[in-house]
């Protein structure tokens, strides 16, 4: 396997709004290589509790021997729309201290050569967090309808080509289908007209078709309603997004829920989302799109 590499973006920030005290119980949404996990088990010791969740094994075994030396650290093979379930069913009745969530695809998830998440090495067509999901981009590339295509292009990838790549996609599969990475990248540029960019012409079509894979979008809502319920008073909900569409379904939870909008239970701390730093942008570019909300539970 090749070396598991996670930049945790905010890192500091994203676990400084969690307030971290001694005693309190916290979960890690999101654990990737375990980077805010072992500044949170830090913060949290010697009696805090910290559960992560991740549904990547690749994730998993990486953050296992990064985290080896926390013994207040339980890691569990879930998705983080189940965690509410998971911690009942260990006992737990609620999340006293917060609990972080950073969503999107890891570094390590986009770059590794066998995944199929990279437009730019050659790979099966693949794009699962999940390995053991029977549902892969290949699924999505050569069975879906012109129209369903377009569809999430559009919306998952704001492309503004949409149409055109759908109906190329359908023509080549006339013949064959696609089975690569590479195969539907070069598709997508040579269908496409060159524009002066910096972004490749397949960036959004992968992104579009990873968030329909994953059930990304859907998820994000999906663990945002279900973990409210159980965070005790006090607690805290911090969020990294990395793109717009997970940002606003963030900042229409919070105000949705909010006590100042809408007599909910939560008290919204970022009027304005935080961004990384100038220093943090030059060491880990992809932090650029990143914003963390905070809110807490007030009652």
């Amino acid at each position: 396997m090749e070396q598991f590499k996670h930049f945790p973006v905010m890192a500091k920030e994203a676990t400084d709004a969690l307030n971290c005290q001694n005693g309190k119980i916290y979960v890690d949404a999101t654990l990737g290589g375990g980077g805010y996990s072992a500044i949170i088990a830090e913060k949290i010791s010697p009696d805090g509790k910290l559960f992560s969740f991740d549904i990547d094994d690749d994730a998993i075994l990486a953050a296992k021997e990064n985290l080896k030396n926390y013994k207040n650290i339980t890691i569990i093979k879930s998705s983080h729309t189940n965690i509410a379930n998971c911690l009942k069913q260990i006992g737990i009745e609620k999340i006293t201290g917060g609990v972080v969530y950073d969503f999107g695809a890891s570094y390590y998830q986009l770059t590794s050569k066998d995944r199929g998440f990279s437009f730019s090495k050659e790979a099966p067509l693949d794009m699962r967090f999940n390995k053991n999901d029977d549902f892969s981009a290949y699924d999505v590339v050569n069975n879906y309808n012109e129209e369903n295509l377009v569809k999430i292009f559009s919306e998952y990838g704001e492309e503004r080509f949409s149409k055109r790549i759908a109906k190329a996609i359908v023509e080549y599969r006339k013949k064959k289908k696609l089975e690569t990475t590479l195969e539907l990248s070069n598709l997508i540029v040579q269908t496409t007209p060159r524009i002066k960019t910096k972004i490749h012409p397949a960036t959004r079509v992968f992104q579009a078709i990873r968030i329909e894979v994953n059930s990304e979008l859907e998820n994000i809502k999906n663990t945002l309603i279900n973990i409210l319920p159980f965070l005790d008073t006090g607690a805290i909900i911090s969020t990294v997004t990395f793109h717009s569409m997970e940002d606003r379904i963030v900042k229409n939870f919070f105000r949705d829920n909010s006590k100042k909008f809408h007599d909910g239970k939560l008290e919204i701390l970022t009027k304005k989302p935080i961004t990384a730093t100038t220093e943090e942008i030059k060491q880990n570019p992809p932090s650029r799109s990143a914003k963390l909300r905070i809110a807490k539970v007030i009652e």
